[in-house]
């Protein structure tokens, strides 16, 4: 009796095994899970023009990754659905299944590879930092950020890149808008973004300033990101996001957005 049993045992454990790896196999199928349910969930935090951003007019989220986002539920043959949130908690998002995919400008760096995978690099911006302009010619190079208060957004490659500065004190927040109005208080002595995003906040805040201070992205750029195992899934973002470049169309989204933001502030 003890033998059937441990025999009966045995396959029972086999069978629940074999149900286990199936669904397992299924749950990483998600381009099925996306297609099966008609529409694309993509997480972003529109606060990073030309970006994503709010359309002042409307309320809605705009901005080039949103045109990205657009293209990608197209070629895919489902609705796009866009979730608002902040840039630190967009990765936790995607990994739970709260999202399908990421779209905010995100650098794929190491550390993020760990727990999610990167479509291929869409765009490469050049870093650069910008000031209240009563401090334009005391912060003019990198030297002058030496031991400075120097903002960055949270969980961004900027962040990286301010904790390299000399003595800098980094202050982080969630919220690049945020950040701007720290900046224009003189509560920080400079903020580090990305080139567009620089020149859409300067143009439209006479008291700010752009140096010439710039870091380059080696090895960095924005990319889409999903759930590590999807490579179903990655296959048709980086066929939408080639389709794209071949036709300058991400350029061309990049102007449009940048475009939209001077619109709404003159």
């Amino acid at each position: 009796m003890k033998k059937v049993t441990k025999v009966m045992l045995l396959i029972i454990i086999a069978v629940v095994g074999l149900v286990l790896s199936g669904c397992n196999q299924k749950d990483v199928n998600e381009l099925e899970v996306i297609k099966k349910r008609g529409k694309l969930i993509v997480g972003t935090s529109p606060d990073y023009p030309p970006y994503e951003f709010i359309d002042v007019e409307t309320g809605e989220v705009i901005g080039f990754d949103i045109e990205i986002a657009k293209e990608i539920a197209k070629d895919l043959g489902v609705e796009l659905e866009i979730k608002e949130m902040s840039f630190n908690g967009l990765l936790a998002a995607l990994t739970t299944g709260n999202v399908d995919i990421v779209l905010a400008g995100m650098t794929p760096t190491p550390e993020r590879m760990e727990s999610v995978d990167f479509s291929d690099i869409y765009y490469t911006a050049v870093q650069t930092v910008i000031v209240h302009a009563d401090n334009k010619d005391t912060i003019s190079s990198l030297d002058g950020l030496v031991g400075k208060q120097v903002g960055v957004q949270k969980g961004t490659i900027q962040a990286e890149i301010a904790a390299e500065i000399e003595g800098a004190k980094v202050k982080e927040l969630g919220k690049i808008t945020d950040l701007v109005m720290e900046l224009k208080f003189k509560n920080i002595d400079a903020l580090i973004v990305e080139l567009p995003v620089a020149e859409s906040y300067v143009k439209n805040n006479s008291d700010l300033y752009l140096t010439s201070i710039t870091f380059e992205e080696v090895d960095g750029g924005s990319a889409v990101a999903v759930k590590k195992n999807s490579p179903e899934l990655l296959t048709e973002i980086n066929k939408t996001l080639k389709r794209l470049m071949d036709e300058n169309l991400i350029d061309k989204f990049v102007t449009e957005a940048t475009n939209k933001v001077n619109a709404d502030e003159e």
